[in-house]
């Protein structure tokens, strides 16, 4: 079975962006993950990408778009939807057909940080390496072996840890 995991920010074009390519490359045929926000920014981060790139992941198709592309008639079902974002965690969001699971794992904005090319290259980064570490222990979890309750649980908690650590 492949799951199919739906990463939430308002602008998606940074954050929700990295982790659909994240879980895309580490979640092999167990995921497809998408990325959606409530108010997109239509386009992706040009750091957002270069990083990306240079971790090199697979950028073609990723783009911004939103949340309703998700929740209208011929979208994939959706088994998990994680908001990576505070905005986005407190917005009404649409309903999701299929009850999907849900968690907030949020992420310091990178695209909001502001300076020298460095400081922003290095925000970018840690939001990086933060999802990565939550999106891999996600990856591992047994997940057909975990009751619904269980799974919400451990959901949240990766979603707590500081860091991912």
């Amino acid at each position: 079975m492949t799951y199919n995991v739906l990463f939430l920010c308002t602008g998606n074009s940074a954050r929700s962006i990295l982790a659909e390519a994240i879980l895309n490359r580490i979640g092999g045929d167990k995921f497809r993950a998408y990325s959606a926000g409530s108010d997109p920014k239509g386009q992706v981060n040009p750091y957002a990408l270069e990083l990306l790139d240079r971790l090199e992941y697979p950028t073609e198709g990723l783009r911004s778009k939103s949340w309703s592309e998700f929740s209208a008639p011929g979208a994939p079902q959706l088994d998990f939807v994680f908001t990576v974002c505070d905005n986005a965690a407190n917005e009404v969001c649409p309903v999701w057909p299929g009850q999907p699971m849900t968690a907030h794992w949020g992420i310091p904005d990178p695209a909001a940080v502001t300076g020298e090319e460095k400081k922003i290259a290095t925000a970018f980064r840690d939001a990086q390496l933060s999802l990565h570490r939550r999106i891999e222990l996600f990856a591992a979890l047994p997940i057909k072996s975990l009751d619904r309750m269980s799974l919400k649980r451990k959901l949240d908690d990766i979603g707590s840890r500081e860091n991912a650590d």
